[in-house]
């Protein structure tokens, strides 16, 4: 029925859905269409208003520095995320402004990976069991413009994902956390994601593995229904190359073409 009074706006949902999209935000866009006989037009503004939705953070990690922590599960990508954003930092600013932490005690061999690109990049690397070797290692560091804090990555349903939550949360210095997630990673596993980190008042959100990816929209979608601004790409394992400062038409471009 909807097919035979509506083809148009039933043909641009279609278009929608096979971008990954969720079907609320389908119906959203859709509703904002002024239809016309054109496709092509249809498409066109369907496009420009998903692109008015997306929120991005302007390079505000390598822009204002700070402590910034990197929280998600594992296998998104944290642990070579901050070797890029680090990298890019010390590029632009000398390896000496810049300090990396990790409270990830659970995973053989998360430290000395992030040694490696620290020792790589000339950068000091520490360690961060507790809430308070947390408070004393940022006392510490407070000469320096950017520390990055690469937390362990646990399972959704793991009681340890509290107590990272809970060590950020209530930490006696400010520390903006961005969630990382993996575009290959289902929908509702990436809304599982920001909802277990829900204590955390998150600045934005890092999307990782692009290259690997077969559609965007579901990141998209998890973004615009929290509200969340995308602040990086990432789209290989290259450091730091594989980085970019999100872009709303470049997400939409790109979500556009794996269609």
């Amino acid at each position: 029925e909807m097919r035979q009074k509506h083809p148009l706006y039933v043909k641009l949902m279609q278009y929608l859905m096979r971008m990954g999209l969720s079907p609320e935000l389908c119906r959203s866009v859709s509703d904002q269409i002024k239809f016309c006989d054109s496709m092509a037009e249809n498409w066109r503004q369907a496009m420009a208003f998903l692109a008015s939705q997306i929120q991005t953070g302007d390079d505000d990690i390598l822009s204002s520095g700070g402590i910034v922590a990197l929280v998600g599960p594992t296998g998104v990508g944290k642990t070579t995320t901050i070797a890029k954003l680090a990298a890019r930092y010390t590029l632009r600013h000398g390896s000496n402004k810049v300090a990396l932490v990790t409270t990830d005690c659970y995973r053989i061999g998360a430290y000395q990976q992030l040694q490696t690109y620290g020792r790589i990049l000339g950068v000091a690397v520490y360690v961060a069991n507790s809430s308070d070797e947390l408070h004393d290692t940022l006392e510490m560091l407070s000469d320096k413009e950017l520390v990055l804090i690469d937390t362990a990555g646990v399972s959704m349903r793991d009681e340890r994902l509290i107590s990272q939550g809970t060590m950020l949360a209530e930490s006696r210095f400010p520390i903006r956390s961005y969630v990382v997630l993996s575009t290959t990673t289902q929908r509702q596993s990436q809304e599982e994601v920001v909802k277990g980190y829900s204590q955390l008042d998150f600045e934005g959100v890092i999307l990782t593995k692009l290259d690997e990816t077969m559609v965007l929209g579901d990141a998209i979608s998890v973004a615009i229904n929290h509200q969340l601004p995308i602040s990086y790409v990432c789209d290989g394992q290259m450091v730091p190359e594989d980085i970019h400062p999100a872009r709303a038409n470049n997400l939409v471009n790109r979500g556009v073409s794996m269609i």
